[in-house]
């Protein structure tokens, strides 16, 4: 397995990767080595794993590198993965030394982007530390709450359908299934093109209004349990004859199947009044493409003038 050099950058290993990485710092032995003292096992919170030009790589280092591995290089064994971050962040420390003793650190334009980088990290550093507290499981679960509150149950219908290509023998279709004691399962088997009606008799289960096509929605929600559809109900897929079965109230969904929404609906919340906040508290000067300053926008703007007071 072979990394592109410099694909490591930025980021914090959780979770098993920092496990194995710690884990590799003591399961390969040298095979040279003598046998260690208690005290001199007694490895480091934080070793050093490398030194280039004297420059110390510390574990520290390949834990905040292994986070932007490709996903599939996650599941590789540590024994594999160790000495690779290691080497690729070599291979860094030597190219950032050979650029610094060429004097590309005084270049303008290295300036700039070392400038823009700098600014980007200051940035997200700022949001993530004012978002965090909006996105805990506690405040969550108080917006899921409100929200379970505020918002009113959406309805669901429980429904058959009968699926046919012309209206021609929708209407037939229509006029068997309201004969007394017709059975509607069995008359969507045998007519029905849908897959729903071969195997289930056009059980379609229970669905919201926006589950369903337009068409489908409007008609099938306008019936009460037990009715059928008046007429044929045309759509893209061809001519329905829907039967209600039942109408309830959807059940609510849980905290859990909601958190990645909730999560992101105050994430985006959080970002943008951060983000105001910080441009409300900020001196802005704006200016025209030739340099010349912006007229700041007036109240009075488009305001028809008084007309002038007439002399007696």
């Amino acid at each position: 397995m072979r990394f592109p050099v410099l694909i490591l950058s930025l980021g914090l290993l959780s979770g098993p990767l920092a496990d194995a990485a710690l884990a590799q710092t003591s399961a390969v032995p040298n095979p040279t080595a003598a046998p260690a003292s208690p005290q001199a096992a007694q490895q480091p919170a934080d070793p050093v794993v490398a030194r280039v030009n004297g420059e110390e790589i510390r574990l520290s280092d390949v834990r905040d590198a292994a986070q932007d591995l490709p996903a599939e290089a996650r599941n590789a064994p540590p024994q594999v993965l160790f000495p690779l971050i290691v080497d690729q962040l070599i291979a860094q420390k030597a190219v950032a030394a050979a650029a610094r003793a060429q004097g590309l650190e005084k270049d303008p334009e290295v300036q700039h982007r070392i400038a823009v980088a700098t600014d980007q990290e200051l940035q997200q550093a700022l949001i993530r530390r004012d978002v965090a507290p909006a996105l805990t499981d506690e405040v969550l679960r108080k917006r899921f709450e409100a929200e379970q509150k505020s918002q009113p149950a959406e309805e669901e219908v429980h429904a058959r359908h009968i699926l046919v290509a012309s209206k021609e023998e929708a209407d037939k279709v229509l006029a068997e299934v309201r004969k007394p004691g017709a059975d509607f399962a069995a008359i969507a088997q045998k007519y029905s093109t849908d897959p729903s009606g071969k195997g289930n008799g056009g059980d379609l289960g229970f669905f919201k209004k926006s589950d369903m096509v337009p068409e489908f929605a409007e008609a099938a929600f306008a019936l009460k349990p037990g009715q059928i559809s008046p007429a044929p109900v045309k759509s893209a897929f061809g001519w329905h004859i829907i039967k209600v079965e039942e109408r309830r109230a959807a059940p609510p969904k849980s905290f859990e199947e909601q958190r990645a929404s909730l999560r992101q609906a105050a994430f985006e919340e959080a970002v943008n009044a951060a983000l105001e906040k910080y441009k409300a508290g900020a001196k802005v000067e704006r200016f025209n493409l030739d340099g010349t300053p912006q007229r700041q926008s007036s109240p009075l703007d488009g305001a028809t003038p008084p007309a002038p007071a007439q002399k007696n």
